[in-house]
């Protein structure tokens, strides 16, 4: 495998409305990478934002950082095996719960540990390991259940270019709360998406029809054509499920299939569904259309300006903002795929991303944070520092690949075991 940016982002989740200034999980409160936070810093100073506190107590993994009042729920290796993490509002630890065993395996040079991100509603939190070992607790650490997806539910990932069989390199996407039902996509024989009972963990159905493996990626939830239904990025193309069942509305298939890891989250643009897959799959707009009870999906354009490995890329104001491969920043009119800028040489390289008060917060693998205006018209810069210090416990091809956090005015960063908090407002 060329590059393991995967295991820094996987799987979008929505949940139920929450404090404004909390960060639930995966791209935020509603799955779209967006904030709605206010009065943030303009620009910031040359050497950047005040660091609030640092701490080293987050274990190995990409796994994001979901904060709920003041609280930083993460996951993280400890020796063999995967812990839910919950660090207080200075980095302290509170509490950590033993997920499983850490899925590892010969040749392995990226990753080691969880890569998914906690959901936390209400007064449950959701947390998954590499192993596919899926953990409902309270907010206050008493567990309520859990759910071996490899093996209670059949679960299968796509080989991938990794890995052992059916497994990869290993699980990666986070649940998406609808309602009560907690959806799922463990792919393989039994049907690709289920849903399962969120205080239980009782599988309440399995969309049978679809009998593909996962890939490394969440889907996203989103109403088309007056139907509610879950969008995902399958290995050959995407699909659209219904919220009903899981059953198949709509399919696109390629040509062939996507030539490495597909990780991203698709975007969901009122009939529209973008597409963008890094390792030179390019970045698709499907117009989805529905005559009668059948839905259909064809090719609205497809071009390679974004083209993005971190699953990062954010729709905000009717553009796309995200890195095409491990070269430029971009951003792209969302209607027509046209490419309105694009970051120098010198900018930042590959990374993770979210947008607030008008201004785009990345984390590049290097350990390089920056500002950017989220506006079409051009290409700017409004601050830029280095972490001041860099985990030595990563792999040795490993990177800085867990994407940004935001809450309360507070930026949270994560390489490995170690997590940033810095004052942005």
């Amino acid at each position: 495998m060329r590059n393991f940016t995967l295991v820094a982002m996987m799987a979008a989740f929505l949940v139920a409305p929450l404090c404004g200034a909390d960060w639930p999980g995966w791209r935020g409160p509603d799955g779209t990478g967006i904030s709605k936070e206010t009065g943030l810093l303009k620009e910031w100073p040359k050497k950047g934002p005040k660091l609030a506190w640092m701490s080293d107590k987050a274990g190995l993994g990409y796994a994001g950082l979901s904060i709920v009042g003041g609280k930083i729920y993460t996951m993280g290796a400890r020796d063999k095996d995967e812990f839910l993490i919950v660090l207080d509002e200075k980095g302290g630890e509170l509490w950590s719960k033993k997920i499983g065993p850490v899925h590892e395996f010969e040749g392995n040079q990226w990753s080691y540990g969880p890569n998914s991100t906690p959901l936390v509603a209400k007064d449950l939190v959701y947390g998954m390991g590499s192993q596919g070992i899926l953990v409902c607790w309270t907010t206050k650490g008493e567990e309520k259940w859990r759910k071996d997806i490899f093996k209670d539910m059949q679960g299968e990932l796509v080989p991938g270019s990794g890995g052992p069989a059916k497994i990869g390199w290993g699980f990666t996407w986070s649940p998406m709360l609808d309602g009560d039902t907690l959806v799922i996509t463990p792919g393989g024989p039994g049907g690709l998406f289920a849903g399962l009972d969120a205080k239980t963990g009782e599988v309440k159905w399995r969309g049978k029809g679809l009998k593909v493996p996962s890939t490394y990626a969440t889907g996203a939830m989103g109403t088309i054509d007056g139907v509610k239904q879950y969008v995902y990025i399958l290995q050959n193309g995407a699909v659209g499920v219904s919220a009903k069942d899981g059953e198949q509305l709509w399919r696109y298939e390629r040509d062939d299939d996507f030539p490495d890891v597909v990780c991203p989250t698709p975007i969901i643009d009122g009939n529209k569904v973008i597409v963008p897959v890094g390792y030179s799959g390019g970045c698709v707009c499907l117009e989805i259309s529905k005559k009668g009870e059948k839905f259909q999906a064809k090719e609205a354009w497809k071009k390679d300006a974004i083209g993005n490995k971190q699953g990062g890329v954010i729709l905000y104001n009717k553009h796309l903002y995200g890195c095409h491969e491990d070269r430029n920043w971009i951003c792209q009119d969302a209607a027509t795929g046209d490419q309105k800028w694009k970051s120098p040489a010198n900018g930042p390289k590959s990374g993770g991303m979210l947008i607030a008060d008008g201004k785009i917060y990345l984390a590049d693998e290097l350990g390089r944070v920056s500002m950017l205006e989220a506006s079409p018209k051009a290409y700017k810069l409004l601050g830029d520092f280095k972490l001041p210090v860099k985990s030595k416990n990563r792999k040795i091809s490993g990177k800085l690949w867990t994407h940004p956090s935001l809450s309360d005015g507070k930026l949270y960063l994560r390489d490995q075991e170690l997590v940033f908090c810095y004052e942005v407002k």
